[in-house]
C-alpha cells in the first residue's frame, strides 16, 4: 500500500474504496474527494466561490482553504456576487483583520474587484463562459497516477486568457485549471477511484 501511495496511484481507505492519494492525507479530504471534487457546478455564485477560494489558494495547500471555508463563506457573504460587489472600504478592512480567512491584501482586493467586475455581468455570463472551456471527455484518458494529471492544459490557458480580458484577477492558467477541476469541467479522478464518473 505504501508503494501505491508513493507512486500516485488510487489507494485503498479505511472502508477499502480506493481513492486519489491525496483524499487519505487528511480526514476533511476524505467527503470533499468523494462528494465535491470533480463534480459539476454552475450557477454564477457557487462558481465565483470556487474561482475565489482557488484564488486564496494559490501558493497554500488546499486543505488550508478548505479548513477556513466557512470561515470565507461568513466574510464574504456566502459569495453572492451581488453582496461582495457592494463591499465597502470597512469591509475590506474586516477582512484584513478577519483570522477565519487568508488574509492576503492581493487576493482579497482581487476578490472584491472580481465581484464588481461580475457584478455588471448578465446572469449566467459567468457560467457560461467558464464552462465554454471544458474540454471534451472523450478526448481525455483517465489519469492512472498522480503524474498524469497537468497542472495547466490548453483549456485552462484559454479560460485564463478569456477571464483576465474580462478584467477578472488572480485568474492564471494553473488556477483556473484547478477551477476546472474542483468544479467538473475535467474529471482527474484516477482511473481506478472510487469517486471517478463513469
Amino acid at each position: 500500500m505504501a508503494e501505491a501511495a508513493t507512486a500516485g496511484a488510487a489507494v485503498a481507505g479505511p472502508d477499502g474504496a480506493r481513492r486519489c492519494p491525496w483524499a487519505l492525507s487528511a480526514p476533511e479530504y476524505v467527503a470533499y474527494h468523494d462528494e465535491e471534487w470533480g463534480r459539476p457546478v454552475h450557477g454564477d455564485d457557487a462558481l465565483f466561490e470556487r474561482l475565489s477560494l482557488e484564488a486564496f489558494q494559490s501558493g497554500l495547500s488546499w486543505i488550508t482553504i478548505l479548513r477556513r471555508r466557512p470561515g470565507f463563506r461568513a466574510a464574504f457573504a456566502g459569495f453572492r456576487i451581488s453582496a461582495v460587489a457592494e463591499f465597502t472600504d470597512a469591509d475590506r478592512e474586516r477582512l484584513l483583520a478577519d483570522a477565519g480567512i487568508i488574509r492576503n491584501r492581493a487576493k482579497i482586493d482581487a476578490t472584491l474587484a472580481n465581484a464588481r467586475e461580475l457584478a455588471a455581468w448578465s446572469p449566467g455570463e459567468l457560467d457560461a463562459l467558464i464552462w465554454s472551456h471544458a474540454p471534451a471527455q472523450t478526448a481525455r484518458t483517465a489519469p492512472g497516477t498522480l503524474a498524469d494529471v497537468p497542472a495547466v492544459t490548453p483549456e485552462s490557458t484559454a479560460l485564463s486568457k478569456a477571464l483576465k480580458k474580462r478584467g477578472l484577477r488572480f485568474v492564471g492558467p494553473t488556477t483556473a485549471y484547478a477551477l476546472m477541476q474542483a468544479c467538473g469541467l475535467v474529471d482527474d479522478h484516477l482511473a481506478d477511484c472510487v469517486a471517478r464518473r463513469p
